[in-house]
């Protein structure tokens, strides 16, 4: 099982919170550093205030050397395809090549009241995020000294150098959510790899099953993408370890036990284990406490050798 580091900033980080827990992502051996792409807190203060994805990446892309470094995941509605298209391609080359783009229509409409990004119907969401992974794959696949052009209902291109190119041949592209016919069908024609988040192993298996299907019917081949969950993280060496970390991010440990990989390390690899029997061949392991680095180091040492 491919563990990584999935991490939520906009509930309040520093970006040398950010800083020391993605060094010690890749200090512990864990592949990947994820944040969500989000300017508004949930829940609590958001203190010091919500930071850019894509600014955050370009300096962790010079403060680490190895791990692998993406959002899960980028709203469609915060950037133009053009400009986000170049933003990925630059953190790319600042970081060697280890970049990877998660990429979602949107749905938070507070955050963007809040910060007068408009926020359209469902429908022209999915339009625009439809004619973004169009666009975005297109630029990064037209052979340096051509132009690309793009025509659809939202955006368009004519004579563009589609530069700069990223310094991997292909960028990862990571879709996710719930399967439903339309996005099972942009993932099986964009995706490197399709996320399920916060679902249990069955309805993960059943989401699965879906894109799989989507795949068949695109004339791909399923197994070509990577199958990838991402669950809360709250492990402790004994119970009462546990029930401290589960009240520093302010939830029940029940509720925990029952919906995200927590507990103490043996049932913390049991169910691992469930969603491995699910499909999922990658875990993003969301930490919720970014002070706690033991936490870190207690899934790296005692955990990930077990699955």
């Amino acid at each position: 099982m491919d563990l990584r580091i999935f991490t939520e900033p906009q509930q309040g980080a520093s970006y040398e919170t950010l800083r020391r827990i993605a060094v010690r992502t890749e200090e512990t051996g864990f592949s990947a550093f994820f944040r969500s792409d989000h300017y508004l807190t949930m829940g609590g203060d958001g203190l010091p205030g919500p930071s850019d994805a894509w600014t955050t990446l370009a300096g962790l892309a010079r403060d680490t050397t190895s791990v692998r470094l993406g959002t899960l995941v980028t709203s469609a509605t915060f950037r133009h395809p053009g400009v986000l298209a170049i933003q990925v391609a630059g953190v790319d080359e600042m970081s060697g090549g280890r970049v990877e783009l998660g990429l979602g229509a949107g749905w938070y409409e507070a955050e963007h009241t809040a910060y007068g990004i408009p926020f359209p119907s469902v429908g022209e969401r999915f339009d625009r995020f439809e004619e973004q992974l169009a666009l975005i794959t297109g630029m990064w696949a037209t052979p340096v000294g051509e132009t690309f052009d793009f025509r659809g209902r939202h955006y368009a291109l004519a004579d563009s150098p589609a530069l700069p190119r990223p310094v991997q041949p292909s960028v990862p592209i990571v879709v996710g959510g719930a399967a439903r016919p339309r996005g099972a069908a942009l993932a099986a024609r964009y995706a490197t790899e399709f996320n399920v988040p916060f679902s249990s192993p069955r309805e993960t298996s059943e989401r699965f099953e879906r894109v799989r299907a989507a795949c068949t019917a695109a004339g791909r081949d399923p197994q070509d993408l990577t199958y990838s969950a991402a669950l809360v993280l709250c492990a402790g060496r004994d119970e009462a370890e546990f029930t401290r970390r589960a009240a520093a991010i302010g939830r029940e440990p029940a509720d925990l036990r029952e919906n995200g990989l927590a507990g103490t390390v043996p049932e913390v690899v049991d169910a691992i284990g469930r969603y491995a029997e699910a499909g999922v061949e990658r875990l993003y392991l969301q930490v919720l406490d970014l002070s706690d680095l033991d936490h870190l180091d207690l899934v790296a040492g005692q955990v990930a050798p077990q699955v």
